[in-house]
């Protein structure tokens, strides 16, 4: 007999242990099923999927090409290991990916999410410099950014910047050098790309010879707010990284396969990182891959007789894993099929109308921008920028009068973000920023009167 709502509702409370959840505080939300951009939950509700199912569903969910690749893989074999062995689907997917990137980003060490791609990235990088035609041993820290999110695994975190999440793990963290946040929102007397590609060249100046790796998501830094990084600040990185002789591992899992208008966000200002990282929209959202891209530059140090032991000694059970990959590459057909990057300049400017809006509101503190990712800042005090008290959680209560009004969306704070799936219709895009509109009108009034 099939569990009943209460009791999947009770045991969802008492066995599963949910990330980056106060379980004492969780009220669940159990999904039976969904199509195109609605979820649909255990008791029939729809609810539209205003942001992505955490950022990685790209074309929509239960897509018919998608499914029928993974079931047509499905009938084949399920599952090779990557260690020593290889699967067709797996091969037809790197030599996409090594087609679809720009310049040499030829080979891919595939993973099963964001963060261990990030790992391997963060690893490939060392070692890179210890057996690379002129070693620079000494190259054995990173640069990283101030809220900068790249995973939960212990070198992800150190080179993450978000001490709310990582203040109790500090002992395991290794040092990096951090810098702040490249915010487009500097003193009016700084040009804001000036302004921190200048502290970026004095950290390199400084510290260049014991720097592995500058590691960066492009233009958007997720987690952090969706801040949007100045215009012109990626390729300025990119030219410094060059100039001291430091690898540049860009983190596309969160902005990459379209989500800022582009396939890739390096693209926007003709970037080619050393490193490219990607995840969550690379199987479409269906099932986990990943993958660390390397230029053949990077290859090239790994290759040598077996007694030289330069092979990267690292691996996943699941990495390549042939299920993925066929579902990563219907995803990457559908982009031609359905012409979904064509379609999104429409879908951009449709939400720009609704942030405009949006900004004029009194507790809106700031709405920011790229492509289909967007968010909207809350504040006590609009002229001063004062936050409201983060235990107020006044994100979370907009998020739980959307869920009352048929859309879900998750909080960053008291940042609302907005980034559905790329196949979401002109008329879902309004619904979803008319429902956010409303319950930010609905909490704060609340406050207000208070």
């Amino acid at each position: 007999m099939n569990p009943t709502v209460q009791q999947l509702t009770d045991w969802d409370k008492r066995y599963v242990w949910h990330a980056f959840t106060q379980m004492a505080c969780y009220e669940p939300l159990i999904i039976e099923s969904a199509e195109g951009c609605e979820l649909i939950d255990i008791e029939g509700r729809l609810l539209l999927d205003g942001v992505s199912s955490m950022w990685c569903n790209v074309h929509g969910h239960c897509h018919p090409a998608i499914n029928a690749a993974i079931t047509e893989q499905l009938n084949n074999v399920a599952h090779v290991t990557n260690l020593g062995c290889s699967n067709s689907t797996a091969i037809r997917l790197a030599k996409r990916l090594a087609d679809l990137t720009p310049g040499d980003l030829n080979h891919s060490f595939f993973c099963s999410d964001g963060a261990s791609a990030l790992e391997v990235a963060l690893k490939l990088a060392f070692q890179y410099w210890h057996q690379c035609d002129s070693p620079q041993p000494k190259k054995t820290s990173y640069i990283g950014f101030e809220d900068a999110y790249h995973g939960d695994t212990i070198g992800t975190i150190s080179v993450g910047g978000i001490d709310q999440f990582n203040a109790v793990f500090k002992p395991l963290m290794f040092p990096v050098k951090r810098l702040p946040i490249p915010d487009r929102r500097v003193p009016a007397e700084a040009s804001a790309c000036a302004h921190h590609l200048r502290l970026l060249e004095e950290t390199l100046q400084q510290h260049h010879e014991t720097i592995a790796a500058v590691v960066i998501e492009p233009l958007v830094l997720g987690a952090a707010g969706m801040i949007v990084q100045p215009a012109g600040y990626l390729k300025g990185v990119r030219e410094l990284t060059q100039k001291y002789n430091v690898l540049m591992i860009a983190d596309e899992v969160a902005v990459g396969l379209g989500r800022t208008g582009k396939m890739f966000a390096c693209e926007h200002e003709e970037v080619i990182p050393d490193i490219l990282c990607l995840g969550k929209g690379l199987s479409g959202g269906y099932l986990p891959m990943s993958a660390a891209i390397a230029t053949t530059e990077i290859w090239n140090a790994y290759l040598g007789d077996f007694g030289e032991a330069k092979q990267l000694c690292h691996g996943h059970t699941f990495g390549g894993n042939p299920l993925g990959a066929a579902a990563s590459l219907a995803t990457l057909d559908l982009f031609e099929t359905e012409q979904t990057l064509a379609q999104l300049p429409a879908k951009i400017s449709r939400i720009s109308e609704h942030l405009t809006k949006l900004k004029e509101h009194p507790h809106v503190g700031d709405v920011r921008q790229c492509g289909m990712i967007a968010a909207v800042e809350l504040v006590r005090d609009k002229a001063s920028g004062e936050h409201f008290l983060w235990t107020d959680r006044h994100g979370h209560q907009v998020c739980q009068f959307a869920l009352n009004h048929g859309v879900w969306i998750r909080p960053l704070g008291d940042v609302l973000v907005i980034m559905p799936p790329l196949s979401v219709s002109l008329d879902q895009i309004d619904k979803l920023c008319e429902v956010i509109a409303a319950g930010i009108h609905h909490v704060t009034q609340a406050k207000d009167l208070t």
